[in-house]
């Protein structure tokens, strides 16, 4: 079976790597027997030349991106670090959309001390769904898609999308969108993968929200997925082409 290479942004903050270790750790419970190596675009080490070289002289592999969308990064940023590794690997498309990741969501709101299995909780809820922001625009339809599709399959009183980096709006922006929409509670969700800067900023932003729940991190459904984008790229092979002379 291929080996399974998970591609992660990177950060200076200790944390992110931690999370990432720790989702690596989740794949392989649910998936014993697969080979799963880690490598970062930027800040963090391994990068991927150094364990893309490794994996292809190995035999087969797939690497999949932690990614949220299908922004810079997963157009130029891998394909780029991948061909000037020489490597030749498929890729696998972005995490989001996925109704797991609505499932994950969910999970760190329940965690925060939401009610979310209880339709009038939600129906009295509004959400801020805080993602990172994109100077791609399609990416933030997607983060707005993704919102659309959290209020229409459970009900909340409202969701709105606020940025933590780019143009806004911002966390307090969209809390009082959601009081001026009539919700009696409000609650924060970062739509991140780990603790960092962004997460950070977000939540300082989120005081005035009654409920602020985790980044994603490594939650079961996260690992489910990076499972099923590297289970759907074995079955249709996107190779990202190697250098020529």
């Amino acid at each position: 079976m291929p080996a399974l290479l998970l591609i992660a942004h990177g950060s200076r903050d200790p944390r992110h790597a931690a999370t990432v270790a720790a989702l690596v750790e989740e794949v392989r419970a649910q998936r014993p027997g697969t080979e799963v190596a880690t490598a970062y675009l930027d800040h963090c080490a391994p990068r991927i030349p150094q364990v893309a070289g490794r994996l292809a002289d190995a035999g087969d592999a797939v690497a999949v991106p932690l990614l949220l969308n299908r922004a810079f990064h997963a157009k130029h940023d891998i394909p780029a670090a991948l061909r000037a590794a020489g490597s030749r690997l498929p890729v696998a498309e972005v995490l989001g959309p996925s109704p797991l990741l609505l499932a994950a969501l969910d999970r760190r709101l329940a965690e925060a001390g939401l009610d979310v299995t209880s339709p009038a909780v939600r129906a009295r809820t509004g959400v801020v769904l805080a993602a990172a922001g994109s100077s791609d625009p399609a990416a933030d339809a997607a983060t707005r898609a993704v919102a659309a599709e959290w209020r229409r399959t459970r009900g909340w009183a409202a969701v709105e999308v606020a940025y933590a980096s780019a143009t806004g709006p911002r966390v307090p922006d969209a809390l009082a969108a959601l009081r001026t929409a009539g919700a009696e509670r409000t609650a924060v969700s970062p739509y991140l993968l780990a603790p960092g800067l962004l997460p950070d900023r977000i939540t300082a932003a989120a005081a005035g929200a009654d409920v602020l729940a985790d980044t994603l991190g490594p939650a079961p459904e996260l690992a489910t997925l990076l499972l099923e984008r590297y289970d759907e790229a074995r079955q249709t092979v996107q190779t990202v082409p190697a250098l020529t002379a």
